[in-house]
């Protein structure tokens, strides 16, 4: 079969985790027969350098044109670059809203999953992690705060900053089918996170939820306040399977879940829209200050290369392959710098573009 990628490398290390990326999908296709035509474009800080824009409308049309889109990271330090000096419309992470506001991708899944040979880079207590913990966020990703009306004003005689929280019952309807269909592939348990108790969102989010698990009767839907969840999230992962909520609460408590992982570089995401086209990219940030240095971490775009294959392509048996690469390469004890215990003996340190080829060499 035959597929077009837009790459998107981005900032910071994010050329060198794609191409280890492509790399791998290029394996893929060698081994099971398959096409993949790439066609690499600008976004971010080297967008603003080249176009003076963090996004361009030839960048998107050429996203729009590709059957999916896989993408590095963008941006920088803040006070690293000038490109935080210019207005918030014009920065690298403004490219980013927009290009998914252009792409109607709704909806972002961030896996966080702790691999056994990395419990000890998990901080939470030994016992919890020894049980181990799959859980997928579910996060609304076009509405909420961050893209409700917004505006700063002088009221009597002081600054005054509005931020407006709008959500749609149509938006709040998709995103809960989303995550019940997620469910239904894995452990058959969906909990909707909200802020009921306070937040009129919240309950229209509670009451859609509940109307659209009657269509899924052998999935479970259970609420839980957002703030409950971050401390579960901590006391036992292993407790959760699907995790949906809106936007906002998504950010942060997507954050929570890779930092209980371990590492940002082992996480990948998906951002999808209603049909199977989707934007993929690891969840850690552009990492200036090791950029260039082929020491980054790049099995977070590799496992969301993984998750291209999966739900752009519908190729199961691809993606299980990167996947079980993927952990073959860590029972065999082969480390990035940032996943490397000093003090576990047997482990080989790897450089950003070796653990690429050791994935490939998996892939079967």
């Amino acid at each position: 079969m035959n597929f077009k990628i837009t790459t998107i490398p981005g900032d910071g290390i994010g050329p060198e985790i794609v191409a280890e990326a492509r790399k791998v999908l290029e394996r893929v296709g060698e081994v099971y027969g398959h096409e993949f035509a790439f066609e690499e474009v600008l976004m971010g800080g080297c967008s603003i350098d080249a176009y003076g824009e963090p996004l361009t409308d030839e960048t998107i049309e050429k996203c729009k044109a590709a059957d999916a889109v896989l993408m590095g990271s963008i941006g920088g330090k803040v006070g690293q670059s000038s490109w935080y000096e210019l207005p918030p419309e014009k920065r690298p992470e403004a490219g980013l809203l927009k290009l998914r506001k252009s792409l109607g991708l709704f909806c972002n899944l961030r896996p966080a999953k702790l691999y056994p040979e990395l419990k000890k880079a998990c901080p939470l207590k030994e016992d919890i992690a020894e049980q181990g913990f799959d859980v997928m966020m579910v996060r609304e990703l076009t509405g909420g705060l961050y893209f409700g009306y917004r505006k700063t004003e002088t009221v009597d005689g002081e600054e005054v900053a509005t931020d407006t929280l709008t959500y749609r019952e149509s938006e709040i309807r998709r995103i809960a089918k989303k995550a019940f269909e997620i469910a239904e592939k894995r452990n058959r348990k969906v909990t909707s996170v909200d802020k009921a108790n306070v937040l009129d969102s919240s309950r229209l989010w509670r009451k859609i939820f509940a109307e659209e698990a009657k269509a899924y009767e052998n999935v479970t839907l259970e609420n839980a306040l957002v703030d409950s969840t971050a401390m579960q999230l901590i006391r036992n992962p292993g407790q959760f399977d699907v995790v949906a909520t809106e936007n906002m609460f998504g950010d942060i408590l997507s954050d929570e879940m890779a930092e209980i992982a371990g590492s940002l570089g082992m996480l990948p995401s998906a951002s999808l829209r209603e049909d199977s086209f989707g934007l993929y990219e690891p969840s850690g940030g552009s990492a200036p200050d090791i950029a260039g240095q082929n020491i980054a971490n790049p099995l977070a775009t590799i496992l969301s290369a993984a998750m291209l294959l999966r739900y752009s392509f519908n190729l199961g048996k691809e993606a299980d392959a990167i996947e079980n690469a993927v952990s073959e390469v860590l029972a065999q004890g082969f480390r990035t710098g940032d996943i490397m215990d000093k003090e576990e003996k047997g482990l080989t340190l790897l450089h950003t573009d070796e653990m690429g080829d050791k994935i490939a060499e998996l892939i079967k």
